[in-house]
């Protein structure tokens, strides 16, 4: 069973994360913004990761510290979770399409945090949600994680469908990349180790 938890308590938030990499996409949020939850539940859904998540966090100041921290928090669980590593795929990527949006994600589960990050939304909120968040969020996760996240926006006009497809297609490329493939002996690195 490749699952964590992560309790993550500072001044500005309140933290628990469980999760589990082997599930069917089963998920409970409650980070207090209604569209944050809304895209960590297509993440799950759509990465078949079985994932508890709740955030008590300041959004009397905004939103920022509780996005950002629960990236940092998510992205301890998954490399948590996945432990040595043996076994994975490492490299996934995706091309999604919602509606008018069209979203590339690939990921490298390589122990090296980078992000590329190449999103335009015009809208400054959906919802409660500042969608300038979203790159603060996956930066969270590739650094706590160690991974290399790319995310390019291909096509879209409509921010909510944009957002959508990047949590998605993020979900999808994750669920590739650590997925087991029995050819590998070890982890997918000549350097023996990732």
């Amino acid at each position: 069973m490749r699952n964590s938890e992560i309790v993550r308590k500072t001044k500005e938030t309140d933290i628990n994360v469980k999760l589990e990499i082997d599930g069917s996409g089963k998920s409970s949020i409650n980070t207090g913004v209604g569209f944050f939850d809304h895209m960590l539940t297509g993440f799950s859904k759509h990465g078949f990761f079985d994932l508890d998540l709740t955030c008590k966090g300041d959004l009397e100041v905004d939103g920022h510290h509780t996005v950002e921290d629960c990236g940092i928090a998510l992205g301890e669980a998954i490399k948590k979770a996945l432990a040595t590593k043996e076994g994975i795929r490492r490299f996934g990527d995706i091309i999604l399409p919602m509606d008018d949006a069209l979203v590339l994600c690939a990921v490298d589960i390589s122990g090296r945090p980078y992000l590329n990050y190449d999103v335009k939304v015009t809208e400054e909120k959906c919802g409660d949600f500042d969608t300038c968040l979203a790159s603060e969020f996956f930066y969270a996760v590739s650094y706590s994680a160690g991974m290399n996240i790319h995310i390019k926006q291909l096509a879209g006009m409509n921010g909510h469908h944009i957002l959508e497809a990047a949590f998605k297609a993020f979900g999808k490329a994750l669920d590739m990349a650590t997925g087991y493939d029995n050819r590998i002996d070890g982890v997918l690195s000549t350097k023996g180790s990732l």
